[in-house]
């Protein structure tokens, strides 16, 4: 296993004490160098000397007016989302002090791609050494909207943008078959299903997210994600827990849950709330689990000990979309970091 998600930026960035990401100059700077913050020629004198400034000093502060002065009007709004979120960056300080103040204190303003983004280095860093291409992809539903296959049993999950993109061209992998729907015409795309036996070839294609993972209950993609999920805990919260997967929620003191997307949060609720929740939306459940801390004395005080619910599900339209933040803000913690 080599370096691998080199995209993502780690490289760029350096650990603290604490072992988050400190933000740096080069990390800042890789967002300038994309082609859509890149000035056209055709730009206003004063973007151009925007541009250049940041290039040299990403972190150095911008005249008060100088982005209104721009001439045109999407510069405008680029630079200005742009430089507020880098502003974010450099008061928290870290990658990881971003994200949790993101979803703490608001992420009004930060578009979902900046977000995605910071999960995807995050979980670099996370997974940072580990020989598991299993737990490498599972990582991957952080900051990638997945495609559900359910067949036979099988709950596979495939990256929607990579099958979006064979549907439409007809594109062939080696192994397994995902069926989608492109408008009327639905066509078979083949990719590989990683699995115990054969999980090290997803280093010689970590960025091409052509890879299924199997999330069927006892499968090892599923008990990937469950390390995936316990890592993502520890490193943000400090707080060691366990988390497995359970087929049915059979506990007459079920006092707390957190859905791992939208979906499994609203069916949830009904759920613990006593309401009707029909069989159309119980099938699109794809994984419950049960979290448990090693501390109690983690929890707040008056359901300490007790387990924490988790699910996972789909939409209507098949589609997986998991909110890693909602394990960082919804647990029952005694204290907050």
């Amino acid at each position: 296993m080599s370096d691998f998600w080199k995209e993502s930026g780690f490289h760029l960035l350096t650990r603290d004490a604490d072992g988050w990401l400190a933000v740096t100059p080069d990390f800042l700077r890789a967002y300038l160098m994309r082609p859509e913050m890149r000035p056209p020629e055709d730009a206003c004198e004063t973007e151009h000397t925007l541009f250049a400034g940041l290039l040299e000093d990403p972190a150095r502060p911008v005249p008060p007016g100088m982005v209104e002065a721009l001439a045109d009007s999407d510069a405008r709004e680029n630079w200005a989302v742009w430089l507020g979120f880098r502003d974010r960056l450099l008061a928290a300080g870290t990658v990881e002090g971003c994200y949790l103040r993101l979803f703490r204190e608001g992420a009004r303003g930060v578009p979902g791609l900046f977000i995605d983004q910071m999960a995807h280095v995050i979980l670099r860093n996370i997974l940072d050494g580990t020989p598991s291409g299993l737990r490498a992809r599972a990582g991957e539903l952080f900051f990638r909207s997945q495609t559900v296959s359910v067949d036979d049993g099988r709950v596979r999950l495939a990256d929607s943008e990579t099958v979006e993109m064979l549907a439409a061209t007809g594109g062939f992998g080696s192994l397994g078959r995902l069926v989608v729907e492109a408008g009327t015409a639905p066509r078979s795309v083949d990719l590989d299903i990683l699995d115990e036996t054969n999980h090290p070839r997803y280093w010689e294609r970590d960025s091409r997210h052509d890879t299924v993972l199997d999330v069927t209950f006892a499968a090892a993609g599923l008990d990937a994600l469950c390390r995936v999920l316990e890592g993502w805990v520890k490193h943000f919260l400090g707080v060691g827990v366990s988390i497995h997967p359970v087929q049915r929620i059979s506990d007459e003191r079920w006092v707390w849950h957190v859905g791992l997307d939208g979906e499994a949060t609203a069916i949830l609720n009904d759920l613990y709330n006593g309401a009707e929740v029909g069989e159309e939306r119980l099938a699109r459940i794809l994984s419950l689990f049960r979290l448990e801390f090693a501390d109690p004395a983690a929890m707040r005080a008056d359901i300490a000990g007790r387990p924490v619910y988790l699910a996972l599900a789909m939409t209507a339209d098949r589609k997986l979309r998991l909110k890693p933040q909602n394990l960082l803000v919804n647990l029952p913690l005694a204290k907050m970091n």
